[in-house]
């Protein structure tokens, strides 16, 4: 048997020194056995991650062709994105706590299915309006894969040496994710169409399909749980909110009242959210995982990071194609570096360290590394060179992204009951989700800024020229590098205050399916 701490984590039990036993000497619970498909199930699990991180960059790249194809107005085509990321935000915490109260491997399946289906329709659309609703039934579905595929790892790697890699290899693929997805759709875009970037979705998943029922284990689901329906509509409607809000703030405006009011309604919602939690007898987020300091803090780190490092992607994009003239598949390629980095961070350095490093080192020291890339590329020109000024940025980025992101994911989902490892899942997805959503806004309205009053003082009056437009792009790009490097120095900081155990413990166990 095992003893409970107050929040709920499981502390192992003391071994008897008598002969007998006694109330205060109780026998250990035998460890289960490991189980031998779990690196199987890692391939699967990744399979699934790779799919999702992917599609994100996959369709930016595609956006402009689907645009010319479908015939959409230049107001709309932002709901190709809009629309998945709203689902995928507002509906995580719900897809978190399905997977505990069905069981994560149920949902895993149903998510990859469901994925599957909306991709498809989304490559078969014939209007925007066809698009638009895959691209949300994407987000939907995701919302339902992401936390499940997280917790389900979580849950089958329970050494600290083996959750380590596992993890490694996980965080590769969170931060390598998008920088791939840009190569690929480079390629796809340019070698066959727009609508491939959706259909690559299908083999994908189809893949992962076909190994989970054999390799994955979970429990078949919480016995007389119940769904929280208040908390769901409270907690899936700020997110929304919010996610609606950050989105059209780049376009309309911070001071639009249609910015203005999803924002002040999704905090009235959480808060009212976080009120009715305390109070549900099944909440759908039992504050007990967010209150842990150690989680809270490496969150807190993951929605710094996530903040700090999305405009890499959108910026150095503008960069390598307007301002150096790099064709689709050049500017995906110019991007392996960081991926590569992040692979090297994840799954050879920090996934070796962690078992006898403190996760806030690693995480500081990531944070640190990245924040230098930031300011090397602030330091970008006009007449740069990838080699001598790029190339050393993204090695930077790329190892800080890999050592930062491993022992977050770890960290954050360590401890937690087995039957809330959903949700804790699901939270850390919704961090990740609403930094990404808060960072592009953040970041793009700094740069645009920076860009107009450039313009402004040096073509007072008149139309300025292409070079001093690159100029005036550069010059933005850079204010937003630099206030991105302070972004990711305050995440250093926040994990090296507040991240304090040594080697994240192992989450409990389910038994298997």
């Amino acid at each position: 048997m095992s003893k409970k701490r107050p929040g709920g984590e499981s502390l192992p039990s003391v071994p008897s020194t008598a002969t007998g036993t006694s109330p205060d000497h109780e026998v250990p619970a035998a460890t289960p056995a490991p189980d031998p498909k779990r690196w199987w199930a890692l391939a699967v699990i990744a399979l699934a991650q790779l799919m999702v991180i992917l599609d994100g960059t996959v369709v930016n790249i595609a956006l402009p062709s689907a645009q010319r194809a479908l015939g959409m107005s230049d107001a709309d085509r932002q709901w190709v994105i809009t629309a998945y990321t709203l689902a995928f935000g507002g509906l995580l915490l719900l897809g978190g706590r399905i997977a505990d109260l069905v069981g994560r491997r149920r949902t895993f399946v149903i998510g990859l299915a469901g994925f599957a289906a909306a991709s498809a329709l989304g490559g078969a659309a014939t209007g925007p309006g066809m698009l638009f609703g895959a691209r949300a039934l994407q987000g939907a579905f995701a919302a339902v894969l992401a936390p499940s595929a997280l917790s389900l790892l979580a849950t089958t790697f329970t050494d600290p040496k083996e959750r380590a890699r596992a993890f490694g290899v996980y965080g590769a693929l969170a931060g390598g994710g998008s920088a791939v997805g840009l190569i690929v759709g480079g390629l796809l875009t340019e070698y066959l169409n727009w609508r491939w970037s959706l259909y690559v979705n299908v083999p994908i998943a189809l893949a992962a399909l076909l190994g989970a029922p054999a390799f994955l284990r979970d429990r078949s689901g919480r016995r007389g749980g119940h769904l929280d329906v208040p908390g769901a509509l409270l907690g899936c409607g700020g997110l929304v909110a919010l996610v609606y809000g950050f989105s059209e703030a780049e376009p309309r405006g911070w001071s639009s009242p249609s910015v203005l009011t999803p924002l002040v309604a999704g905090v009235v919602l959480l808060t009212a959210f976080v009120w009715w939690q305390s109070r549900a007898a099944s909440p759908l987020l039992p504050l007990r995982i967010v209150r842990d300091r150690v989680r809270a803090g490496s969150l807190a780190t993951m929605g710094l990071a996530t903040i700090g490092m999305f405009g890499v992607f959108l910026f150095l994009t503008y960069y390598l194609q307007v301002v150096l003239g790099y064709p689709p598949v050049r500017t995906g390629l110019a991007f392996v570096p960081i991926s590569a980095g992040i692979v090297i961070g994840a799954t050879q350095i920090a996934a070796r360290l962690l078992p006898r490093t403190a996760p806030r080192t690693l995480m500081s020291s990531g944070m640190v590394l990245a924040a230098a890339g930031m300011v090397l590329l602030s330091s970008l020109t006009v007449h740069a060179q990838y080699v001598t000024h790029v190339l050393p940025a993204l090695l930077l980025l790329g190892l800080g992204m890999g050592l930062t992101f491993m022992p977050v994911y770890a960290t954050a989902t360590a401890g937690v009951p087995a039957q809330d490892a959903g949700v804790a899942s699901a939270v850390l997805n919704t961090v990740q989700q609403m930094g990404a959503s808060l960072g592009t806004v953040l970041l793009n309205t700094i740069a645009t800024s920076a860009t107009g009053r450039y313009l402004h003082s040096h073509a007072p009056g008149a139309s300025a020229d292409g070079a001093t437009l690159d100029q005036g792009m550069v010059h933005g790009f850079s204010v937003a590098y630099r206030c991105s490097a302070g972004v990711l120095l305050l995440a250093a900081l926040v994990a090296g205050l507040t991240v304090w155990h040594r080697t994240p413990k192992h989450a409990g166990n389910d038994a298997p399916a």
